[in-house]
């Protein structure tokens, strides 16, 4: 490839890069960038996709135009696309971002859309199997290129799938799907929760639901290993109680109501209330109003352990419920 054949292609797949980082359809694209004084388009939308597509003579009239209004060096064009997408945020800082939005009539997308096409972009690489659990992941310029975001609002998103427990980010590592990628298949609940922290009223009475189903279906379980290690679990718990051990006996309260629910072999509600768990982690404090409940609480649990080792689903559910009603007075919940 000679120098001005790759001129050509870098300015192309530039303008796309463009174009999809500022969420732009070509039709808003042209009636941002590519309209006369009068508000008259320059182009059709089938003459700039083909233009992004294959080049043309009119391609250098579509950098020019958008340099001068964006009030950029049109050489930028030119270089490679790696490096013109890592000097994106430079280019066209926020402030630009927002012309962009206002000029076109677009609305800012709201962190609800961003982190479905964020969370449906990953869900579909994990099905089509270019993604599996601790598989490192894209940088933000990448996936705000690639997905036509702002990188801030990638950023965001980000944040909330690793409160979440969908990816981990690891300073100077950067960012991997987490072992538990099945999350990724609930996350139409899972940002609905995080976002709508009005609702935190209902995702507790959502989470109570589920508990209450775990223990009725775990109570049905008859895999050894599960029940041995649900049976460990209230015995630690035990030994933390009588030891005054209150972080241990905390500890344990999760690991106890993950387990139920692992045992009640329906890996959906494993990862729903999985999710909730994250999420209450990052509305409440301690999650307990103070040392004294200890007593109530693993008195409850002794009720729904004996209850699920003896395999009466009916008296489970109802023990998990009682567990779980007492436990709404208990979470410090952050306005």
């Amino acid at each position: 490839m000679d120098g001005k054949t790759a001129d050509i292609k870098y300015q192309r797949e530039n303008i796309r890069f463009l174009r999809r980082f500022l969420g732009l359809t070509q039709k808003d694209f042209i009636k941002t960038y590519l309209c006369d004084e009068d508000g008259k388009a320059l182009m059709s939308v089938p003459t700039l996709s083909n233009l992004e597509s294959k080049g043309g003579e009119r391609l250098n009239e579509v950098v020019l135009s958008v340099s001068d209004q964006l009030g950029i060096d049109p050489t930028y064009f030119m270089i490679p696309p790696e490096q013109f997408v890592e000097k994106m945020d430079l280019l066209v800082p926020q402030d630009k971002q927002a012309m962009t939005r206002e000029r076109s009539g677009m609305k800012k997308g709201s962190i609800n859309q961003n982190l479905n096409r964020l969370t449906m972009y990953f869900a579909e690489q994990i099905f089509d199997k270019k993604l599996k659990k601790g598989d490192k992941i894209e940088s933000d310029r990448e996936l705000a290129a690639k997905l036509s975001l702002g990188r801030s609002a990638v950023r965001e998103a980000l944040k909330v799938l690793e409160v979440l427990g969908m990816i981990d980010i690891r300073p100077g590592q950067g960012m991997y799907i987490s072992n538990n990628e099945n999350n990724f298949f609930v996350i139409p609940l899972s940002w609905s929760m995080f976002l709508n922290g009005s609702q935190v009223d209902s995702i507790i009475e959502v989470r109570n639901v589920l508990e209450v189903k775990a223990a009725q279906l775990a109570a049905k379980q008859d895999d050894p290993d599960k029940l041995n290690r649900l049976h460990e679990i209230s015995h630690r718990m035990h030994k933390a109680y009588i030891q005054e051990d209150y972080e241990e006996f905390l500890k344990g309260d999760l690991e106890f109501h993950g387990c139920i629910a692992e045992c009640s072999g329906n890996p959906v509600i494993f990862s729903m209330l999985q999710t909730i768990r994250n999420l209450m982690k990052y509305v409440s404090g301690t999650g307990m109003v103070e040392e004294s409940q200890l007593h109530d609480i693993y008195e409850e649990h002794q009720r729904v352990y004996g209850f699920i080792i003896a395999h009466d689903s009916d008296l489970a559910a109802k023990a998990m419920e009682e567990h779980m009603e007492r436990s709404i007075m208990r979470y410090d919940i952050k306005e």
